[in-house]
């Protein structure tokens, strides 16, 4: 069997740097047209990623992931050698939210969902250990457990079953329970022990690499005031050795104890406001030497030996997400590995305490992509699962990062994806803001995008500002500018397209989800003369109702702050009290299910719109989430999608 896998590995490797890679690349560098290939399915575009974050056991033998199957996600236990059928375990209306292997045997689940508590609804969250061969549950919470129970600190490096858990053992702010205390749990029977109980205004808790709890964050009960609690042994008195007021200013937190008990790694601005790696001092709490960085660029964060919590490598997204690997080790069998495959991008995605199996990701911004299995004794690449099993490898839409200058002159990176085959001159153009604001795109594959661009349209993605990724100064650009300089952003971005040849002026629609929601709704308010349509998947149409989402949730009050710091007057830049204003048609697609974004928001949105008798489409998922978890509501949107803008918008 081993031999038969390694075989079709190189076949799939081989055409991931096929026609696609090379000539296809030429002819388009050119400006050369070549025939419009077939279009795709619509179904083939909303099928699940057949594997999500797989990790593999210590001992290399199994994987865990989320698992799609008939259209639905399940936590599997996947067997490498065996030949078993996968473990599957349904989590239904419970969002799988993390796992980890604890050892060759045991893992730790953390889920969540929405609850009804006293007449509210809460999000209570758990954690459960789960045996790898029998799938056996073990609850890792006692009876009285609060809301918070899923916090996972420390794994034991011995091969016991022992972990780290923080929980709230009460719902109420007077117990002095619901300050949460740490135990350390056995995850095959549940037998807690506690190692430090509850300390007022600490939520949250941090462990070193040897399960010494070093290092809490404190806060007030409104979250306008933060403090961080440090100490350096386990027998020594916690003390306050950072302070900072709201959401924007940052703590010291280190991002890695260091073996030596005195230092640490922390993330931090340089001195052009862009996060950097620095050693740090913890007697001192200065920072020392800058351990990596990337010019333009914040990085993500360090990438850690979960073993001997050493520090192996640096995630940073440039263009695209990639880990710079500072461990000589982990960068030559990056190399090796890269050098497989060519005309693709290898990302080494976990890996046995000894590196001798490691799961690998292949694919670009332009194919789904796969999983493999490298095993060092052989030097062998199996296939693990393709990441959509219609398009395996397929190449498909190119992607590529453009820059341009917003009307006050900043700089705005954007991702660029145009039809295959095409030209590339005067397309039809979709604007797709991505959500957040807080976030950013990027090269990588998405099924949006990808579909859109098969249909035949030219697909602009623009980091507007606001978005993260590109320092701290940027990022604070966008306050005070919701619906306005952001906006402003993306009607730029479009005129920059245009400009260069690329886009038809009079053939743009802008289509978004979340933020990217609201984007999509106030241009149609706003700038109707510049778009045909528009789209807003759980888009946010009042402000204010959002800001009284959740606000019975601790530290509301600070998220309130923040909130209003995004725009100076809510009432008027939101669409849903401008229904007269909105001169072109609208889809509006929602989950009932949403946790993120109320689904009243886009209710509330067609109502007005529907009493202003303008044109507009509201389509509600009964079952539909925040994230598309479901394959049939994937489905639903695109062919909605598709004859939407086949109607307003045809390319």
């Amino acid at each position: 069997m081993r031999k038969k896998w390694s075989l079709f590995a190189a076949v799939a490797l081989a055409a991931m740097g096929g026609a696609y890679g090379t000539a296809g690349a030429q002819e388009q560098a050119a400006g050369q047209a070549r025939p419009a290939p077939a279009k795709v399915d619509t179904a083939v575009f909303a099928e699940l990623p057949m594997l999500v974050d797989p990790r593999i056991s210590p001992d290399g033998k199994r994987v865990a992931a989320q698992l799609a199957v008939q259209g639905k996600q399940y936590f599997a236990i996947v067997g490498l050698d065996d030949g078993a059928k996968p473990l599957l375990i349904g989590t239904g209306d419970t969002d799988l939210n993390e796992w980890h292997w604890v050892n060759n045997d045991w893992l730790v689940l953390g889920v969540g969902r929405t609850t009804p508590v006293d007449g509210d609804e809460w999000y209570i969250k758990r954690a459960f250990g789960v045996n790898a061969a029998t799938g056996k549950m073990v609850l890792l919470n006692s009876a009285e457990t609060g809301q918070d129970g899923g916090s996972l600190l420390w794994i034991a490096h011995d091969g016991t079953p022992r972990v780290l858990l923080a929980a709230q053992t009460s719902i109420f702010t007077n117990d002095a329970g619901f300050w949460p205390k740490v135990d350390e749990v056995d995850v095959s029977t549940g037998r807690h022990k506690t190692v430090l109980t509850g300390r007022e205004g600490v939520m949250s808790w941090y462990a070193d690499g040897a399960g010494v709890v070093r290092m809490g964050i404190g806060r007030s009960m409104d979250g306008r005031q933060r403090r961080l609690l440090y100490r350096p042994t386990g027998r020594s008195d916690f003390r306050t050795v950072d302070r900072a007021k709201g959401l924007h200013d940052g703590l010291l937190v280190p991002s890695l104890f260091l073996p030596d008990p005195g230092k640490a790694l922390v993330v931090q601005d340089d001195d052009k406001g862009l996060s950097a790696l620095w050693e740090f001092d913890l007697a001192t709490m200065q920072a020392g030497k800058q351990v990596f960085a990337s010019p333009g660029y914040d990085i993500s964060g360090p990438v850690v030996d979960p073993v001997t919590s050493t520090l192996l490598g640096v995630e940073v997204t440039e263009n695209r997400a990639t880990t710079h690997w500072i461990d000589p080790a982990m960068a030559a069998l990056q190399k090796k590995l890269s050098g497989k495959v060519q005309a693709a991008q290898v990302e080494i995605t976990s890996f046995t305490a000894d590196r001798s199996v490691v799961i690998v990701k292949v694919g670009d911004a332009t194919a789904p992509g796969a999983y493999f299995v490298y095993r060092a004794a052989d030097e062998s690449l199996q296939p693990l699962a393709m990441n959509n099993q219609t398009l395996k490898l397929r190449r498909l839409h190119p992607v590529k990062t453009i820059r341009y200058k917003a009307r006050d002159g900043l700089e705005i990176a954007a991702v660029l994806t145009t039809p295959r085959g095409s030209a590339g001159k005067n397309l039809p153009l979709i604007l797709m803001p991505h959500g957040g604001p807080a976030a950013r795109d990027e090269e990588e594959w998405d099924w949006w995008t990808q579909f859109l661009a098969d249909r035949g349209y030219a697909v602009i993605q623009p980091n507007y500002r606001g978005s993260t990724g590109y320092g701290t100064s940027f990022t604070r650009k966008g306050e005070g500018q919701w619906g306005l300089a952001m906006q402003d952003d993306l009607n730029d971005a479009v005129k920059a397209l245009v400009d260069q040849g690329i886009a038809d002026p009079k053939r743009v629609c802008v289509v978004g989800g979340s933020y990217g929601g609201y984007a999509a709704l106030r241009a149609a308010q706003r700038d109707g003369k510049l778009f045909r349509c528009a789209v807003s998947f759980a888009g946010v149409s009042d402000l204010q109702r959002l800001l009284a989402y959740d606000s019975n949730a601790l530290g509301h009050e600070a998220s309130a702050d923040w909130l209003k710091a995004q725009a100076p007057d809510f009432k008027a830049i939101s669409p849903l009290f401008h229904p007269e204003d909105f001169s072109i048609p609208v889809l509006i697609v929602h989950g009932k299910k949403d946790r993120r974004v109320p689904f009243k928001q886009s209710k509330l949105m067609a109502d007005r719109l529907a009493a202003a008798s303008k044109t507009f489409e509201f389509i509600e998922q009964p079952e539909g989430d925040h994230f598309f978890t479901r394959q049939e509501d994937r489905l639903s949107f695109l062919k909605a999608l598709e004859a939407f803008l086949a109607k307003y918008n045809p390319a």
